[in-house]
């Protein structure tokens, strides 16, 4: 897709035949998580084990009783270590930096919710002390297991760069209980092992790198920068409100509620920019006939 100062050319294709064809305008939705992330890590085409990508992952079935090294500390890392542990599997997670674990609910209650909720009459430093309070009450202390939390709180840290906490489903306990062992950063891979940066060298079997997604615009949207749209500095119409007519919804990081205000924000832009342009479309009409007339 390429844009011009009027218009979006683009190219689509039905019954297996593709034509371009040219738009007023375009909201790109597509979202952050298009396509897999896969890290490049000298050796790891020598290991020889199996590797696989967390969203290809189905059961800890195939993996029981295997040693499993999890690359990444995210929710699916930490959802997908618990599977494999209570599969008899024995997973090691990679923790390379910090990372907020919280309670998936507190008191039957969503985390989220009530941090949601308690933001309505605190500023968000607030919340998140209260939310670190009631973690600790509730895990104990993370740090001790290897889990070191960022001096910034959850709910600013996923406002300010979209880093989402990590929300505890149970991973947690069997961390504390040794059954999920963490281990630092990865230096490089070699057949049926892998080299730490502490200087240990693990034997796996298998390799699961819970190692996120991205977005895939950047490939077919041409002459054009997604970071400059997204940026959150420039707030809308400017940040996601990209030239002749491109916007950019679900970008932000800011998950669906993100999307959502968004969405919101591009449908009154193009409804009012359609008031305008009929405006003017009006008013040329209406000249147009006072011309005719005239000139009788």
């Amino acid at each position: 897709m390429r844009r011009s100062s009027q218009l979006n050319s683009t190219r689509g294709s039905g019954c297996g035949v593709s034509r371009p064809f040219q738009v007023a305008g375009c909201s790109v939705a597509t979202g952050e998580n298009a396509e897999k992330v896969v890290p490049e890590f000298e050796g790891l085409e020598d290991f020889g084990g199996d590797v696989l990508h967390s969203g290809d992952y189905k059961s800890g079935e195939r993996y029981r009783g295997k040693r499993v090294l999890v690359v990444g500390c995210g929710n699916s890392g930490m959802e997908v270590s618990l599977d494999l542990c209570n599969h008899d599997a024995r997973p090691s997670m990679v923790v390379r930096s910090y990372v907020h674990v919280l309670p998936r609910d507190i008191l039957e209650m969503s985390t989220f919710k009530i941090g949601v909720t308690m933001m309505k009459w605190m500023p968000v430093w607030l919340v998140d002390k209260s939310l670190l309070l009631l973690t600790r009450l509730l895990l104990g202390n993370t740090d001790k297991y290897g889990l070191k939390r960022p001096e910034i709180g959850p709910l600013e840290l996923k406002n300010t760069t979209g880093k989402t906490p990590v929300l505890d489903v149970g991973t947690f306990s069997k961390i504390k209980s040794g059954k999920i062992k963490i281990i630092p950063g990865i230096v490089k891979f070699g057949p049926g092992k892998v080299e730490l940066v502490d200087g240990r060298v693990l034997e796996i079997d298998s390799v699961l790198l819970a190692t996120g997604y991205r977005s895939n615009v950047p490939s077919w949207l041409k002459d054009n920068d997604l970071e400059e749209i997204r940026k959150e500095k420039n707030p809308f119409p400017k940040g996601w409100k990209g030239e002749a007519g491109l916007y950019a919804v679900g970008f932000t990081r800011k998950g669906l509620s993100g999307a959502s205000l968004d969405a919101m924000s591009v449908a009154h832009d193009i409804a009012n920019s359609w008031k305008e342009e009929t405006k003017q479309q009006i008013k040329t009409v209406a000249a147009r006939h006072r011309r005719c007339i005239s000139h009788f």
